[in-house]
């Protein structure tokens, strides 16, 4: 079964007002998937009583439909290369740079639940230990609350702790905790994690070395993406770089950032500086 025109745009309409996030077409299928659930959960017959509530005014289940609409699709050193040349290049350049301040900013600025901030995390631990006692932002963001209190636990479940990650980080990171693995105090006290819109204003921010804005922009317009990649590069240290995903790019979007290859990631830098 799938969801009625009329309350399908409603959707789609209410996901772009709050998000920013395109829904295609062909994604009828999607909102079926996503939101039969929610409506089993409050005991509606179906997708279009959700809507029929929502219509009413209720705000915590438009929230909570918006949350469930946002694809949380992530694992741990995802794509390999990027992270490849983070351990091999850019930590290496960044952590010589800013050696006289002892500070290193990281922003992982689509987190889910966090495996792409703790990856970080782990690199610094494993094969930079001088940064044991820097002051470290690791920043993860996501519109999504209930992602992100679930990147603040670091709890994993097996399927979760398989997807990338070295079995000898397993057992050297985490705890088994029932059926779930844990990630240590010590990493897990070392980032923090907060709900973030990247379509709404950026305030509160500060400046970065690294920002990891991977696999999000595919969901905007092209307006609201030039707007995310501008407020990126501007909250880019004049020495920072911009990871995005293998399908994104900043060409034809803006201006503002000049690619930078790296073995076998592209990553991008402000432009003239």
């Amino acid at each position: 079964m799938t969801v009625a025109v009329p309350e399908f745009q409603y959707l789609r309409d209410v996901l772009h007002k709050h998000s920013a996030i395109v829904l295609a077409d062909d994604k009828q299928y999607l909102v079926e998937a996503r939101l039969a659930p929610i409506a089993r959960d409050l005991g509606f017959d179906s997708v279009e009583d959700v809507v029929r509530e929502m219509r009413r005014g209720d705000r915590g289940l438009q929230d909570r439909v918006v949350e469930a609409m946002t694809t949380n699709e992530t694992s741990w050193f995802r794509d390999v290369h990027p992270f490849n040349a983070l351990r091999d290049t850019i930590l290496p350049e960044l952590i010589d740079r800013n050696r006289e301040s002892r500070t290193l900013s990281v922003w992982s600025a689509a987190c889910s639940t966090g495996q792409e901030l703790y990856s970080v995390a782990l690199l610094l631990d494993a094969h930079f230990s001088e940064v044991e006692y820097w002051n470290l932002e690791l920043l993860g963001t996501d519109l999504n609350n209930t992602v992100v209190d679930r990147a603040r636990a670091g709890s994993f479940s097996g399927l979760e702790i398989n997807r990338g990650l070295p079995a000898a980080m397993i057992a050297r990171y985490f705890v088994r905790d029932g059926a779930n693995f844990v990630i240590h105090a010590r990493l897990r006290n070392k980032v923090r994690f907060e709900k973030f819109n990247l379509a709404a204003q950026w305030t509160g921010l500060p400046t970065f070395d690294l920002i990891l804005l991977r696999n999000v922009l595919i969901y905007f317009d092209q307006p609201t993406k030039k707007q995310i990649l501008d407020a990126a590069c501007r909250q880019l240290a004049p020495w920072g770089y911009l990871a995005m995903g293998g399908a994104e790019s900043p060409i034809g979007i803006t201006d503002t950032l000049e690619t930078v290859a790296i073995g076998g990631a592209t990553f991008y830098r402000p432009e003239g500086r």
